[in-house]
């Protein structure tokens, strides 16, 4: 019993940790003062209304919704096919590109981003949109392949082979059994990328193009010069 409430207890602690920082800023985010702190001296929507007639905002915004759409889909895609090589089919070096594919997660995200910005540099290939998706694809690819194999090793590969023996075809076992019981991993596995590459800013800091901004690059641009609610 005292274990338990340890446990809740510490799981609280943890929760507060993690969530108050976030509370806050919201918090002060209303405060009609064009300085965040406390006391908060009245209740104003007059920042929202300055962040959305900030063009270079909105401009950053469109751009890190769009990248993290890709980025969502791509990753996802390829997240499926690496996971459904893995879990039903043996093969040699399947173990070497477990790890290849996890890889990401295990490196430091500024020496990915070097490694990869030296390697196109050498290929003479510049810094363009199409690298930022495909840099973040890569960084998001173990989120969603790890998701989407925890997933599909509870699934028994006897259900599609028990449709297979009424008629239907492998593409239609998938896209009929295995796909609607993947689809809370892949949702999740999706939601994961697509926030991993809104929220990033170290890699995205070396592979964006020249004039490209952003959500997280934007608002560290904006931090460097002055602080606003």
């Amino acid at each position: 019993m005292r274990a338990w409430r340890f446990i809740t207890g510490y799981t609280v602690l943890v929760y507060i940790f993690m969530f108050a920082p976030i509370a806050v800023v919201l918090l002060l985010s209303f405060n009609s003062s064009q300085f965040g702190g406390f006391p908060i001296e009245g209740f104003s929507f007059r920042w929202f209304h300055r962040l959305f007639e900030n063009d270079a905002i909105v401009r950053a915004f469109k751009t890190s919704f769009f990248l993290g759409l890709l980025t969502a889909f791509f990753a996802t895609t390829l997240g499926i096919l690496a996971s459904l090589a893995l879990v039903r089919y043996k093969f040699r070096g399947k173990e070497w590109i477990t790890i290849l594919l996890i890889s990401p997660v295990l490196v430091p995200e500024t020496v990915l981003a070097v490694g990869l910005l030296i390697f196109l540099r050498w290929l003479s290939v510049p810094r363009s949109f199409a690298l930022l998706v495909f840099g973040h694809t890569i960084i998001a690819l173990p989120f969603v392949v790890l998701v989407v194999q925890a997933r599909l090793v509870g699934i028994k590969k006897e259900y599609e082979e028990a449709a297979r023996s009424l008629g239907a075809n492998p593409v239609q076992a998938f896209f009929q059994i295995t796909f609607p019981l993947l689809m809370p991993a892949i949702f999740a596995g999706a939601l994961f990328a697509f926030t991993i590459s809104f929220d990033n800013i170290t890699a995205t800091v070396f592979w964006r193009p020249a004039g490209m901004e952003t959500v997280p690059t934007q608002i560290f641009g904006m931090l460097r010069n002055s602080i606003s609610p």
